[in-house]
């Protein structure tokens, strides 16, 4: 409607009624929730879309457990827990027992278990070399294993005596070496490279030492050394022949020094 002229909103504005209260507010909500409202029901399309996320689940679980044991096969070693790597063999050199100089280089790509004896021993050596004999026989056809035995007494075990030591055993001049030479150098090695004894006894006089032990260190291809076992525990001596299966399979790693910048005879 016009008045004089001008335009006019009218707004109506409800009246006030009194019946309406809070409480009666509060009570008609209420009813409107206590309705009869039919739960909700999955239908075919919701069932049908959660079997759907299960296969799909399902599947893939299977898909990676497939691929999984593949790569145990195709890779050796592969969900195995890998040999822990203790220290590295320095390069050294020393005569063995068909009096051939042996270096570290002879044993590159080789598997290989180091011990320390001496030929006049009448204590643990006799049984350490039967236990070694052993594992040379159990991997005898194995072209990249090989076993060192180094003396603890060089000034007794000249390479003659090596010789007449090693064919009592019965040992293959070609993959069971026995090995001699400096005294100094034959004992850094056994505690700076093998572990097999405590190195800070380097520091004593030599002509006062005598090292003997019990223990043989495990070698990779690497020249790494990657485990120490007591030679006199069967338990023991069984793992070792596991492990050395083991490390047969592994790929060959460079050595620490390839260059022979660092010698351990001085």
């Amino acid at each position: 409607m016009l008045i004089i002229g001008f335009p006019v909103l009218i707004i109506k504005v409800p009246f006030y009624d009194p019946k309406i209260t809070i409480p009666a507010l509060l009570s008609k909500r209420n009813n409107v929730a206590k309705q009869n409202i039919p739960p909700f029901r999955p239908t075919f399309v919701t069932y049908m879309n959660k079997k759907r996320i299960a296969f799909f689940a399902g599947f893939f679980i299977l898909l990676f457990i497939a691929f999984y044991f593949a790569l145990m096969k195709l890779i050796p070693g592969f969900g195995k827990p890998e040999l822990p790597v203790l220290g590295y063999v320095p390069p050294f050199a020393f005569d063995n027992q068909e009096g051939k100089t042996i270096t570290d280089r002879d044993l590159a790509g080789k598997v290989y278990v180091a011990e320390y004896f001496f030929t006049t021993c009448r204590g643990i050596c006799p049984k350490l070399n039967t236990n070694m004999k052993k594992v040379a026989e159990d991997y005898a056809a194995e072209p990249d294993f090989r076993i060192l035995s180094y003396t603890v007494d060089p000034e007794t075990d000249s390479v003659a005596r090596m010789k007449h030591y090693a064919d009592s055993l019965g040992a293959d001049p070609q993959r069971w070496w026995f090995l001699t030479g400096r005294k100094d150098s034959l004992y850094h090695l056994a505690r700076s490279g093998y572990l097999l004894d405590d190195p800070k006894n380097n520091a004593l006089n030599i002509n006062e030492q005598f090292l003997h032990t019990q223990f043989f260190a495990l070698v990779d291809k690497g020249g790494r050394v990657r485990k120490i076992y007591d030679g006199l525990k069967k338990d023991e001596l069984q793992e070792m022949e596991k492990d050395i299966a083991t490390l047969l399979k592994e790929n060959p790693s460079a050595p620490r020094f390839a260059n022979n910048l660092f010698n351990n005879n001085p």
